[in-house]
Parts: C-alpha cells; sequence; structure tokens
C-alpha cells in the first residue's frame, strides 16, 4: 500500500543521516522503525497481560507478602 508521510525539516533530516550512516535507503530505514515501534507496542501488550495473569491468578499470596 502506498502512503505520502509528511516530515518536518528536522524529522526528515534526522531521518536522512540514519539512513546514510546504515547505507540504507531513507524509505527502509522509516519503515524499519515502524516494525521496530510495532513489535515494541505488542510486546507491552503481551507484558501487560502476562502480569494481569500473574496478579490476578497469585492475588492472595501477593497481598499476603504486602503485609
Amino acid at each position: 500500500m502506498a502512503m505520502t508521510l509528511r516530515l518536518t525539516d528536522d524529522e526528515q533530516g534526522a531521518l536522512r543521516a540514519i539512513a546514510a550512516a546504515e547505507g540504507a535507503s531513507m524509505q527502509d530505514t522509516a519503515r524499519r522503525a515502524i516494525r521496530i515501534y510495532i513489535e515494541r507496542s505488542q510486546h507491552r501488550d503481551r507484558v501487560s497481560a502476562a502480569a494481569d495473569l500473574v496478579l490476578s491468578t497469585h492475588d492472595e499470596a501477593i497481598r499476603k507478602l504486602a503485609e
């Protein structure tokens, strides 16, 4: 899917510099950054769900430890 991404001059300059340092295109660098962002977001969601499960499963023990 094609899309237009509007960046500020500072954002574009930073993206250009990172892409050049990595020997990649700006497009590939932006796409990689988006993938990393998505992966981190999904990881946070999984960690949060796991923490909720632990808290609900061991609620009584956790409360006793807090006393």
